[in-house]
């Protein structure tokens, strides 16, 4: 079965169905020459995705999008693996993590770093709350991870491919070390996952971000143009 992803090759939604594929067994192959900003406006691309947003997965049967989605379908192609874990109640833990790690760490993750870089309107009260729901999120991580050393049971799931891949977006864009060693347990847990041969293939060497990264001068502006037009008026 041939089946073609339509990503980037550094983007992390992408990353969960590639290394999803490396430990189920499957053949994945990236997009040629896909260039976001392009290939993703393009009309047979939009036929696969309307919204244009990346990953999807071109299959003999139709495409599919939504990168946890995609992860899901191609750890089910090949019934030989233990992705979901072993039971019942471990493929309800799977799919527990999956959902905690997008909502408490992914989306948290985003809320604080898109708008520093210009993808979104800056507001320091909101990058305030997205770090604080963030770091809710990872102590509670961390406190599990305190006494298990995967997500389910006693070997990889899908639960660490996907909790890994939103982490490795906090870990090497803004989340410092100053701000991870709050979380030992996480901290083990992300450089033992991205250490393993099959996540290293398809990641290659992972680097901890230095710095946050600087708000951009228009995201700037726009927040101290906004933030004065909200003070009341002095008299």
């Amino acid at each position: 079965m041939a089946l073609t992803l339509h990503a980037s090759s550094i983007n992390k939604n992408g990353f969960k169905a590639r290394i999803t594929a490396e430990y189920a067994g499957v053949k994945l192959n990236l997009a040629p020459n896909f260039v976001m900003g392009e290939s993703n406006k393009s009309p047979e691309f939009l036929k696969m995705n309307p919204i244009g947003k990346i990953p999807v997965l071109e299959t003999p049967e139709g495409a599919v999008f939504e990168s946890n989605v995609i992860a899901r379908y191609v750890a089910r192609l090949k019934g030989d693996n233990t992705l979901f874990g072993s039971s019942l109640i471990g493929y309800a833990h799977v799919e527990q993590w999956i959902d905690f790690s997008s909502i408490e760490i992914d989306a948290n993750v985003m809320r604080w770093y898109f708008p520093r870089i210009g993808s979104g309107v800056y507001l320091p009260p909101a990058e305030e709350a997205a770090i604080s729901d963030l770091k809710i999120g990872l102590l509670a991580l961390n406190s599990y991870l305190a006494t298990n050393t995967y997500l389910v049971e006693h070997s990889i799931t899908l639960a660490d491919i996907i909790v890994t891949c939103n982490l490795y977006q906090g870990f090497t864009r803004c989340m410092t070390k100053d701000f991870t060693k709050e979380f030992p347990h996480v901290e083990r847990y992300f450089w033992t996952m991205v250490n393993q041969p099959k996540f290293k293939k398809i990641l290659g060497e992972v680097k901890q971000a230095d710095a946050v990264p600087p708000v951009v001068q228009t995201n700037k502006k726009a927040a101290q143009a906004k933030e004065q037009k909200h003070k009341p008026k002095q008299e």
